[in-house]
């Protein structure tokens, strides 16, 4: 424990004074709550989930699904354990700066920037796909331009405005899901559609398990994609009120949720859709009522299933874009705020927003979206595969920080009962995390490697958010000379200036 050192209180526990360079703390904990479990419930969830079922079977997807949960519960963890004593919208990038290496903070604020904002472009285009499922004749420009007007006009509003959009949304998905898990259950049993259906679809072929483990460490990836999101709690820390009290309350309610309702979901789906099922295998924004929320909901007589879940899944890609341009502006106004960014994105609007965050990142949303139209859209392929491994980087980023922020904390004398919130298994939480998430990045496409040569091609596609990422570290590391942070200089004071 060290001697009784009480850290210095910083301008951290108060709301920020209007300044023209400061945030807002105006996002309460049923924001931070619902924020995080609509970053996490998605396409992955509505969408994906068949497919995970199919490559893996039954068994193979739920042990996947439990195994990358639990390195999403300790990440949450760590993350908390600094959201809550350090709550700034730089998050994980500040906390590699101070506790790590600037050069890595550098590094992972600009992927993360980069990463949400050209998920901006994907949920843009993937919004314009659900149009046509109602309107097939409609322009997919037209589509794109109103739903990246509205996710512009809900940013511009103050980020209480944000935090009530993003609850509503994510309202939609929980009540989905809920709505879901009851009927599945019902008609397991025979309650809805008068057949006992039972655990008969789980013995079908070699289920449980199917493909070995190969198939499962595929469907790792599949679980990681499906839980990225959750981290946005360490960035909307920076804008709640009373962050101390607030964002360990949020971290101890959102985690088993989303647990619950993704093992709960894959269950339910097992047991009514077998995974030999070819439907499970086709399921894409493109063909909706191969989802296995539709195949499930249509089985029970709800004629309009499609079209209710198209509505769902439309409002999970506008949430997922909503929070993208959220989390990539507050990141960037966060660079600019360190020096690691030009000066002009600290200015902030009379109601809190950072607003030339904001118009840069919208900017480099739309210029992705519209390369997508180019060129067989291969440019946009590469910059969505790059900005797809940004999230395990960023991951790897808080697990590391973690590890040495809790050392440094206790090298340096403070007492951890002084912690607004402590991360339990400590250092096996970070330490696990840390090799899992290696695992899950370096087998991203280890298809590439299987044959009887390199498919050199598939691994630039799949791998070059790696380079790119290294590129920010080391350009950053030589230009300014920086190394590891000894654990005694590590800045440990709670004040954001």
């Amino acid at each position: 424990m060290g001697r009784s050192k009480i850290p210095q209180e910083g301008p951290t526990n108060t709301p920020p004074q209007e300044t023209g360079n400061q945030l807002q703390r105006n996002l309460s904990v049923r924001h931070l709550t619902m924020i995080a479990i609509g970053g996490s419930i998605g396409t992955g969830l509505f969408v994906g989930s068949g497919s995970a079922i199919a490559s893996a079977g039954p068994g193979g997807a739920l042990l996947a699904y439990m195994v990358i949960g639990l390195m999403v519960y300790f990440l949450m963890a760590s993350l908390g354990e600094m959201a809550a004593y350090l709550p700034v919208s730089g998050s994980f990038s500040t906390y590699a700066t101070r506790f790590v290496d600037p050069a890595l903070g550098f590094a992972l604020g600009w992927n993360y920037w980069y990463n949400w904002a050209i998920t901006i472009a994907v949920e843009l285009a993937a919004g314009s796909l659900i149009m046509k499922f109602w309107f097939p004749d409609s322009s997919s420009m037209l589509w794109s331009a109103v739903f990246l007007a509205l996710m512009l006009g809900l940013n511009l509003l103050a980020v209480k405005g944000y935090g009530e959009s993003e609850y509503w949304f994510s309202m939609i998905k929980v009540a989905t899901v809920i709505i879901f898990l009851i009927t599945g259950t019902l008609t397991i049993f025979g309650v809805l559609n008068g057949e006992y259906i039972g655990f008969a679809n789980l013995t079908v072929g070699d289920a449980p398990f199917h493909g070995g483990f190969m198939a499962m460490l595929g469907i790792f990836m599949v679980a990681g994609f499906s839980f990225q999101g959750t981290e946005l709690i360490g960035v909307v820390a920076g804008e709640s009120k009373d962050p101390r009290k607030n964002v360990p309350k949020a971290i101890k309610q959102v985690f088993w949720r989303i647990l619950l309702f993704y093992i709960l979901a894959i269950f339910i789906i097992s047991l009514l859709v077998p995974y030999t099922d070819p439907n499970l295998v086709n399921a894409s924004i493109e063909e909706i009522g191969m989802s296995p929320f539709t195949i499930v909901f249509e089985r029970v007589g709800l004629a309009f299933a499609a079209s209710l879940m198209n509505a769902v899944i439309l409002t999970a890609v506008l949430s997922a874009g909503n929070s993208g341009m959220y989390a990539s502006t507050r990141m960037l106004w966060m660079l600019a705020h360190e020096g690691k960014a030009p000066k002009l994105f600290t200015k902030v609007s009379a109601n809190g927003v950072p607003i030339y965050a904001l118009l840069a990142t919208t900017a480099v949303g739309m210029v992705a979206f519209l390369a997508s139209l180019f060129g067989d859209g291969v440019f946009y392929i590469w910059l969505v595969n790059a900005s797809g491994m940004s999230g395990f980087i960023v991951w790897l980023g808080i697990a590391i920080s973690h590890y040495r922020f809790r050392r440094a904390y206790i090298k340096q004398g403070y007492d951890l009962d002084q912690l607004p919130y402590r991360s339990k298994w400590f250092p096996i939480g970070p330490m696990f995390a840390f090799v899992l998430c290696t695992i899950v990045i370096l087998g991203q496409n280890y298809q590439a490697f299987m044959g009887d040569s390199i498919d050199w091609n598939g691994v630039l596609v799949s791998y070059i958010g790696l380079p790119l990422f290294l590129v920010l570290y080391i350009w950053y590391k030589i230009k300014h000379k920086t190394k590891l942070i000894p654990l005694s200089e590590c800045k440990l004071d709670n004040n954001v200036d």
